[in-house]
């Protein structure tokens, strides 16, 4: 999700990119979900690993859970990080709907921190 907010929010002028450090292999399909519902479409997005980056030089590396938060100093060509910690929505427990809430949730709280961001 915040690859498909920050490509969006950043209007042409980013090329954001997510990656895990212990990658699912898929999209969850809430994301997607969570995604379509504010008009913005991650159903060609992949699962991608830490390891694809770690020769590529980076404006900024945003980890957004604090289990990558350690992980990410796997990335050295990295010009700036931030850490902002977000709920991992793949844990969220509930029936479908409880599960999408959480989805929406984290989606706007990543939405509200790329915009503070690009703001600043």
């Amino acid at each position: 999700m915040a690859e498909g907010l920050w490509n969006h929010l950043g209007g042409g002028e980013w090329i954001a990119q997510s990656a895990g450090s212990n990658p699912a292999g898929y999209v969850h399909d809430l994301a997607k979900v969570a995604m379509s519902r504010v008009g913005l479409s991650i159903d060609n997005a992949r699962s991608k690993s830490l390891t694809e980056f770690v020769d590529t030089n980076l404006d900024l590396v945003v980890t957004v859970c604090d289990n990558a938060k350690d992980s990410c100093s796997a990335l050295p060509h990295a010009a700036e990080v931030l850490h902002w910690p977000f709920d991992d929505p793949a844990d969220a427990t509930g029936d479908e709907s409880e599960q999408l809430q959480c989805f929406e949730r984290v989606r706007d709280e990543i939405s509200a921190s790329i915009r503070e961001y690009l703001n600043a």
